[in-house]
């Protein structure tokens, strides 16, 4: 049976959609959203810019707001805000497990283009590795 994940976080342009592409790439056989309690206008194009170096494509995606996954039942639900900064989006629809894994909102950095670069990646790769466990541990076929 198809395992469903809904990544949840405030924006729905950075973390979420990065972890929600890193997922997909993992198993193309997961359901995998993501959503915001407040969605941006669009996903962070930084955000695509670093997965595309990855070979992750996410330029196509749009943030979406947490309302419309009401109605659906996850496997997991998993929050990707940093604690510390954000309160994170509770979801009240129907979980199996619901998990943190916080990570810095790279939207909230400031410098230059080569600076902003480098946090992005910085939080892409800590995505990657942090979701690619989770994966192995949870989803991947034993």
């Amino acid at each position: 049976m198809k395992k469903s994940v809904l990544i949840l976080c405030t924006g729905n342009s950075c973390r979420s959609q990065m972890a929600e592409g890193f997922l997909r790439s993992f198993d193309k056989s997961l359901e995998v959203f993501s959503a915001g309690t407040k969605p941006a206008e669009a996903v962070h194009p930084l955000a695509v810019q670093v997965m595309r170096e990855e070979w992750v494509d996410i330029s196509l995606n749009k943030p979406k707001s947490v309302d419309e996954f009401l109605d659906s039942a996850f496997d997991y639900v998993i929050t990707v805000c940093d604690g510390a900064n954000e309160s994170c989006p509770m979801f009240i629809g129907k979980v199996e497990h619901r998990l943190h894994i916080g990570f810095d909102d790279p939207a909230e950095a400031t410098g230059s283009k080569d600076e902003l670069l480098a946090v992005f990646r910085r939080v892409r790769n800590e995505i990657n590795l942090r979701f690619r466990q989770f994966y192995n541990e949870n989803l991947a076929a034993k």
